[in-house]
């Protein structure tokens, strides 16, 4: 079961959750730098003015505008083939409606990909990382405005030029498919809402359900010119997608409990997928469009421009999967990313209640490739875990290496299968802010960084357990898990 000889083992990170430096070097502020802190149980609310008072974890985050250096030149030592980060939209165009882009923000990615150079890594971009700028949110209610569109695709040139030459792999929208539900409003599509609301907004009008749609309809219609684009700068560019893969399961045999199944395998994964894929938007959307009285404006020439913007390869993020009944008297629930679902009884659970599930990778894998037929690659993995020194002063992450060594054995059985797998990113391979609660709490990192809930640390970085476990991984293209 071995993988191909040019995998690209490596970890990901996002910008806003990792880079900090929000207002330095003539950076703008961004959706995020909204966002306060939270836990599971206290939502991360959103403020439409920036209190001095307040914290915001993406301001500071771990830092890495500062520790670039250190950072890449450990995970080089851990052996990387590949480094997946976000650029800042807002650093690059402080408000997004700049005609010109800020020369500081361009070379502090110059800077980090020529780092990545140095330790012979390769760099996968995303272009729109959950980044979008404050002053296109605030003017055009984020991506709910057709004008967002060309913004965005003058950040994609500046970016496609800047850098031709120091990058080759490229994401459009980080988990586009985050739009699809109502909790995606903000994170993802970057429109306004109630002031001190939370991030995840769980409930919406039918009017603003019919917005959501046509702004992901505007991602769908820029991501494809991003690509047509990015092709005609450097045609040696490689410019995927990026799904939050989510798996669902038939809670039993009811045949009601599997078609529930399939509607959900198909309006979470492959909605966007088919899209940004096959090029057009999936048969079933026309009746989904119908029965939840959503009705998008799609202009003259946006289907011809979804025709020929196709990504070449599929990305996506696994962390769990999840069943699905239309029993009413099941309400065992459990949640994950942005997905929740029917707690599957066969599946052991994260401390943050995220089931585990290694199979469902390869399941996953084997589905999407069946469908598509382009190459897949894992840009998202790993294990939210509070990780704590012990006696010794060391981060003896056992339960984290458990984790990703059953998922690369999962991973590896998929390529066997015949899966044309390309690569293995895994989440946060430095610690970082959760997306979802704004913790430091939640560690998914081979690397530690000194940093607390509160905003308190000096950033210090120390490897754990798994740091030395992952370059044995990479050393031998997987078959040493040991």
């Amino acid at each position: 079961m071995s993988l191909r000889d040019d995998f690209l083992w490596g970890g990901a990170v996002a910008a806003n959750q990792y880079e900090g430096a929000w207002n330095e070097d003539g950076k703008g502020p961004s959706v995020p730098d909204h966002v306060r802190g939270g836990t599971v149980s206290a939502p991360r609310l959103w403020d439409k003015q920036i209190d001095e008072n307040v914290y915001y974890p993406s301001h500071q985050a771990v830092d890495f505008y500062h520790h670039y250096e250190e950072d890449i030149d450990l995970m080089g030592e851990m052996g990387f083939k590949c480094f997946r980060l976000s650029i800042n939209w807002s650093r690059i165009y402080p408000t997004g409606m700049e005609e010109e882009p800020n020369q500081k923000g361009l070379e502090f990615y110059h800077k980090v990909f020529r780092r990545c150079k140095e330790n012979n890594i390769e760099p996968l971009v995303t272009l729109s990382h959950y980044e979008l700028p404050w002053g296109l949110s605030e003017k055009y209610n984020g991506w709910t405005g057709r004008e967002v569109i060309d913004h965005f695709i003058r950040y994609a040139k500046t970016c496609f030029e800047e850098y031709r030459d120091e990058v080759k792999y490229w994401l459009t929208f980080n988990e586009i498919n985050v739009g699809m539900k109502s909790i995606g409003r903000i994170l993802a599509l970057g429109m306004q809402g109630k002031d001190h609301e939370s991030m995840l907004v769980m409930n919406e009008t039918d009017e603003e359900r019919n917005d959501r749609f046509q702004a992901i309809h505007h991602q769908f219609v820029a991501s494809a010119k991003a690509v047509i684009l990015g092709h005609e700068i450097n045609p040696d560019f490689k410019i995927g997608n990026m799904i939050a893969g989510s798996l669902s399961y038939a809670y039993t045999c009811n045949p009601e409990d599997v078609l529930m199944a399939e509607d959900q395998m198909n309006m979470n994964n492959f909605f966007c997928g088919d899209v940004q894929v096959r090029g057009h938007y999936p048969y079933y959307a026309k009746r989904y469009f119908r029965d939840h009285n959503i009705n998008i404006r799609i202009e003259e020439g946006d289907e011809e421009l979804l025709k020929k913007g196709t990504v070449d390869f599929y990305s996506f993020s696994y962390y769990m999967s999840s069943c699905v009944s239309a029993d009413p008297e099941v309400t065992d629930k459990a949640g994950g990313n942005i997905f929740m679902g029917i707690k599957n009884p066969y599946l052991e659970a994260s401390d943050w209640g995220w089931q585990i599930d290694p199979e469902g990778l390869r399941t996953y894998l084997n589905r999407v490739y069946g469908r598509y037929e382009i190459p897949l690659m894992v840009v998202e993995n790993g294990l939210g875990a509070v990780d704590e020194r012990s006696e010794d002063g060391k981060f003896h992450d056992t339960y984290r290496i458990d984790y990703l060594r059953k998922h690369i054995k999962a991973m590896k059985e998929a390529a066997e299968d015949g899966v044309d797998l390309m690569g293995y990113t895994m989440w946060g391979c430095v610690d970082l802010v959760s997306a979802s609660t704004g913790e430091m709490k939640k560690r998914y990192g081979f690397i530690y960084v000194d940093r607390d809930n509160d905003g308190n640390g000096d950033f210090h970085r120390e490897r754990k357990d798994s740091f030395y476990w992952y370059k044995k991984v990479i050393e031998s293209n997987g078959e040493n898990l040991d």
